[in-house]
């Protein structure tokens, strides 16, 4: 599968390597569930999203200081560029962090500050940072403004993260409006779990520039036309989407009738290293369900929050290549 891909979601605190985990862990004075590389396989057994969450806590304790920040965005770059990436608008939710004592400084710089090292292994990232939905409104508008704050140094978006059916992204609507104000696009996750009704919250009230998942929407074909018709992309993570049973089974996925509908779906591996997936597993799945190369190309194009100059090489990359001989491999079981 070598040919040119852009990811659009993966939560770079989810997207740590058990090898780098261990020795964050080593170097800051952590204790992990898992001594070694083979424990975190045993350990990492994500049959849902409560699952995920607890996992995604324990071992983003690890994350304590602006080095290691730094580490984890050239960690994944490195993965990334061996799965042929040449973009990544890349995810992270400081809140966990900033509530052990971590300072939005420290996070923020840290993963900014990577992005030169990521460029020189061959691979653009870009930042969206998220809030978490168990923040307080006020915590959620301050990880907006230091979005904001950071714009000019690799941010390019801002979102929402979380279980929406639980916590209403509805009261970060001044974080979203800061955001937004402040030149970034709105990227929430949005009908993962839930229904339509979260996907047309997240657009028509809080400005979704992208929606992250936007599986609810399947519910409402006069809003997956309306998605449709503004251009409004949803980023789809079809290995993890089985793993932690959004949707029931890969052929039950409803991208293909996403597609048919006029929607711009990218395919991203959303929480590689906690689920055992990465790009190139996820661009086969959405192989097996026919899709094409070029069109994951093109549909994640459209949805790049990036600088002109960045669209336009992306664009020239796209344009360039052959994608006649692209061929995608045989997807792995996601059971």
């Amino acid at each position: 599968m070598t040919y040119p891909k852009i990811e659009l979601h993966v939560h770079l605190d989810s997207a740590i390597q058990p090898a780098l985990l261990l020795r964050l862990a080593r170097r800051n004075g952590y204790v992990l569930p898992f001594a070694t590389v083979e424990e975190f396989v045993d350990y990492r057994q994500v049959k849902s999203f409560p699952d995920l969450g607890r996992i995604w806590v324990e071992t983003t304790g690890v994350l304590q200081r602006e080095e290691d920040f730094r580490e984890v965005l050239v960690g994944y770059a490195r993965e990334a560029r061996s799965h042929d990436a040449v973009y990544v608008e890349a995810i992270f939710n400081p809140w966990i962090m900033w509530k052990r004592g971590v300072s939005l400084d420290a996070i923020f710089t840290g993963y900014c500050d990577a992005i030169e090292e990521a460029r020189a292994l061959g691979v653009e990232v870009r930042l969206t940072p998220d809030a978490d939905l168990w923040a307080t409104p006020e915590e959620a508008a301050e990880i907006a403004r230091y979005a904001v704050a950071f714009r000019d140094r690799g941010v390019v978006g801002f979102g929402t993260s979380g279980n929406d059916r639980l916590n209403s992204p509805e009261a970060f609507a001044r974080a979203s409006e800061i955001a937004r104000d402040g030149g970034l696009g709105f990227t929430p996750h949005a009908g993962e779990f839930g229904g339509a009704h979260l996907v047309h919250l997240a657009i028509e009230t809080l400005g979704a520039a992208r929606i992250r998942h936007g599986l609810g929407a399947i519910e409402d074909p006069a809003l997956m036309r309306d998605a449709a018709d503004r251009g409004i992309g949803f980023d789809i993570c079809l290995i993890s989407n089985v793993c932690i049973g959004a949707v029931p089974s890969l052929e039950q996925h409803p991208i293909t009738s996403f597609v048919a509908a006029g929607i711009r779906c990218s395919v991203s591996s959303d929480d590689p290293a906690l689920l055992d997936t990465d790009l190139g597993r996820d661009h086969a799945a959405a192989g097996s369900l026919g899709l094409t190369p070029k069109q994951l190309y093109d549909a994640a194009m459209a949805g790049v929050l990036c600088d002109d100059d960045t669209k336009i090489a992306l664009h020239a990359i796209g344009a360039s290549y052959d994608w006649s001989g692209a061929s995608m491999a045989p997807t792995l079981s996601t059971t």
